[in-house]
Order: C-alpha cells, then sequence, then structure tokens
C-alpha cells in the first residue's frame, strides 16, 4: 500500500520504517524542516536502538522517503497516519492543536479516490469524530463536499510501543487495536497488518523472537481511544502501587524486590511494571494520566486512583534526596553524581526524567551535580544548564561524596565500582533502580543505599 505518516518524532519514525520493511511505500512527512533535510541525509535525530538501521535499509530500498509537503504525502498515499504530539495544556487536558492542523490540512488536500485516515497520536476520548469534522471542514474549504464513508474514514489505532524497544514493540506487539464503525476501513487496515498478525516479514524479520502472533482487536472508535490511556494509566499505577509498598517495606524491613517477586508469581498479577524505585518518567505517562483525569473531569467522574498514582510518583523522586540528606547531612557544597540521566535506559530522551527532577533540586540546595549518561547528556544539558556532563563514567564519579543510580542502563550497572570506589571522595552510594549488587558494592568499601529494601 501507498501509505503517508505525518510527524517525525518517535511514534511516526518508527512506525514509517516498520510499515516501509512490511513492503509498504511509505512516505513520511513533517513540517521541521532540519529534521526533514537531516532524515534525507541518513540523521535520524533520536536515538531508538536499531531505528537508524532500519531507516537507511528501507531508504536505500526506496521504500521510505521524507517530505515537508503534506499534499504530496496525502496525494500519493492510500492510507495516512497522524502521529504528531499531543503535549498536556496546565490543565492536564491534551493539546490537540497540532493534531487540528494536520487534519484540516489532510481535509485540503483530499483529492478524488477513498483514504483511511488513522489517529496514531494518543487522542483524548471522542477524537475521531472530532478529526472526522475538522477534516471535512478543511475539504470545505476548498470547494469539496466529502464525508466519513464517502471520500475517507477515520480509524483509531493507539500505539503501545516502548522508548528503547519501539521497533520489537511494533513488529512484535501483544496487541492490535483498530476502531472505527466503518467495515471497509478495518478490512483496509487488517491487510495492512497482515505481515505482522502472520508474523510473516517480506524482507525479513528486523528483530527475530519466538513470540506468538499477536491479537486482532476490533472496537469502536472511542472505545480505542479509551484503551489506549487506560493501559498507561494502569501502568503508571502498577509502579506507583510498588513504589508505596517499597516505603511500607523500608519501614517494617522487608525487601522489596523480594516482595516483587513473590507477587509477580501470581499470574493475575505479573511481573512487569514491578521493580520498585524512582519512578517513572518519559513522555507517555504523566501527559496521559493527566489527560485521563481531565476526561473524567469533564464528565464528572472522581480519579482518585489515578491522582494519587501521580503524587506517589512526584514524592518517590523527593525520596531520592531525602536518603541523600540522611546519609550526608549537610548536602550544600557537596558533589553529587548522578549516573543515568534519560528517563529509562535504551532511549535518550529526557522528558519527565526522574533524574533530572533530582538534578534540580539538588542544585537548589548548593549541590555539585555532575552526570553521565551514554545516550542523553546533551538533552538533559539543554534542560539543565548547570548540570556538569561529562563523556566518562568514571570521570563523573571522581570526587563525588555520592553517586546516585538513576538510570539502569546495563553499562552503569556493570561498571567496575572498585575502580569507581577509588575515585569517589565518600563512599555512599543511593542505588535507585535497585539493581546494583549491595554485596559485591560493599565488598569495595561503598556504602549502598536502596529504595524499599
Amino acid at each position: 500500500m501507498n501509505i503517508c505518516v505525518v510527524g517525525c518524532g518517535y511514534v511516526g519514525l518508527v512506525t514509517g520504517s516498520c510499515l516501509a520493511h512490511l513492503g509498504h511505500k511509505v512516505i513520511a512527512v513533517d513540517i521541521d524542516e532540519d529534521k526533514i533535510a537531516a532524515l534525507k541525509s541518513g540523521r535520524v535525530p533520536i536515538y531508538e536502538p536499531g531505528l537508524q538501521e532500519l531507516v537507511a535499509e528501507e531508504m536505500d530500498a526506496g521504500r521510505l522517503g521524507f517530505s515537508t509537503c503534506l499534499a504530496q504525502g496525502v496525494g500519493e498515499s492510500d492510507v495516512i497516519f497522524i502521529c504528531v504530539g499531543t503535549p498536556p495544556k496546565e490543565t492536564g487536558e491534551a493539546d490537540m492543536s497540532q493534531v487540528e492542523a494536520v487534519a484540516r490540512g489532510i481535509g485540503r488536500c483530499l483529492n478524488s479516490g477513498y483514504k483511511i485516515i488513522v489517529n496514531k497520536s494518543t487522542v483524548p476520548v471522542g477524537s475521531g469524530d472530532w478529526v472526522a469534522m475538522i477534516i471535512s471542514d478543511g475539504i470545505a474549504e476548498t470547494g469539496g463536499c466529502s464525508h466519513p464513508g464517502d471520500g475517507f474514514d477515520v480509524v483509531s489505532n493507539p500505539e503501545f510501543l516502548r522508548e528503547g524497544s519501539a521497533i520489537p514493540d511494533t513488529m512484535h506487539p501483544d496487541r492490535i487495536v483498530v476502531g472505527s464503525s466503518s467495515r471497509r476501513a478495518i478490512e483496509v487496515m487488517k491487510e495492512l497488518y497482515t505481515p505482522i498478525l502472520e508474523q510473516s516479514f517480506p524482507y525479513g524479520d528486523p528483530c527475530p523472537t519466538t513470540g506468538r502472533k499477536p491479537h486482532w482487536m476490533e472496537t469502536d472508535l472511542t472505545s480505542a481511544e479509551m484503551i489506549k490511556y487506560a493501559s498507561n494509566a494502569f501502568l503508571a499505577t502498577k509502579i506507583s502501587f510498588i513504589n508505596e509498598v517499597a516505603n511500607i517495606c523500608e519501614k517494617v524491613g522487608a525487601d522489596v524486590t523480594q516482595v516483587a517477586k513473590g507477587i509477580g508469581l501470581d499470574s493475575r498479577i505479573g511481573s512487569k511494571f514491578l521493580s520498585a524505585g524512582l519512578g517513572w518518567g518519559g513522555s507517555c505517562f504523566r501527559k496521559d494520566v493527566m489527560a485521563l483525569a481531565a476526561i473524567a473531569r469533564d464528565y464528572c467522574c472522581t480519579t482518585h486512583i489515578l491522582d494519587a498514582a501521580l503524587v506517589v510518583n512526584d514524592l518517590q523522586r523527593v525520596k531520592v534526596v531525602q536518603k541523600l540528606q540522611d546519609n550526608l547531612k549537610m548536602l550544600k557544597g557537596k558533589t553529587v553524581t548522578l549516573l543515568g540521566l534519560a528517563f529509562k535506559p535504551g532511549t535518550d530522551d529526557c522528558r519527565d526524567a526522574p533524574a533530572l527532577t533530582v538534578a534540580r533540586r539538588l542544585l537548589e540546595l548548593g549541590c555539585k551535580v555532575k552526570a553521565y549518561d551514554p545516550k542523553a547528556s546533551h538533552n538533559a544539558k539543554r534542560e539543565v544548564p548547570c548540570l556538569i556532563t561529562t563523556e566518562d563514567p568514571y570521570e563523573a564519579v571522581s570526587d563525588a561524596d555520592a553517586v546516585v543510580l538513576a538510570t539502569e542502563w546495563p553499562e552503569l550497572v556493570n561498571l567496575d565500582y572498585g575502580k569507581v570506589a577509588s575515585l569517589m571522595r565518600g563512599s555512599l552510594v543511593v542505588d535507585a533502580r535497585n539493581a546494583l549488587d549491595r554485596h559485591l558494592l560493599q565488598s569495595h568499601g561503598l556504602t549502598v543505599v536502596g529504595m524499599g529494601r
């Protein structure tokens, strides 16, 4: 099929390159001229494992191209994916201005022939019908006349990818959810995703696995939109739950890693997203929990659990600073090193990164804050200019009074902690991800403080 992907961020680039690898002809469109110029030259402006190679492969094969011209993308395509951002407003509501601009632009560009417009962006409940209305308005502005079911249909097809494993999550998903009232549109979407549904890839599997075939779920527009919000809100709540349990474990003398293992063995609960630590971050969880709560307020519904998930997560970041204060007493004038800055391993994304919250608070308290991250230092420096970043982790820990493992990159978990101990001025290591071998570190004379243990 001929496909247009509008928006070349994490979701758009991964979606476009993966669809191209399925054999579709994809044109990815973005209004950022510098980004498109970089992509055309083969430079992917974000870090995601395997993405640089996949984009290059699909460009070389002629299946993936880039443009700043929406009219070109719409005119050449049968299916158009909207993959632009929906950042939160101060009220917590999703800012739909980018989606609105794209939908109106699509309407103005629609020509003869049937088109499917796919909402891949995370959008509030009811957005599908709203997008269809905006597209119809755009068509009317050019003197045309088309309505859903006539020249186009709108589909909700939420993404469930995780940064750091976005390509495997796209090629080997647990489920593909498609929401639409149009049988025609649903059948086209099923054909588009057939290689993934059958786990049979015409140009090879970029991330081979022995996983089962994904579930195919057809539903209505509103339910599909709600599935995305509910999924992220549940995962965020699950992490906040285990962090609250971790805080109780600290008081009663239990080890939260053992508690999490024990409850995770229950098939009704499962072990994923039960790692206590510094809390969740990134571009999705906070935004989506706040947006779902805002939707609930619009319908006069209370959101006690969602509100609590946000509060617990924010307090968890403060606890790391408290642990430093408890052990170092006076923080002013001390040097603290953060190992890891990205919100999770495998990405350079620092949006709502817990490490940066900790860094800002330490700077406010008069600390000198040094840091190392294998991929995210440049993004972190833009967010926190006073942060001292280094190109080497051992340089970062040199003369530190305390070290905080803030992001559990494998290379940071597996540092030579004997060397770390010899370079530090102090001996305190706060394992904010419960990822370190505390007995090994203690054998080198380091004092290890974990989360909930």
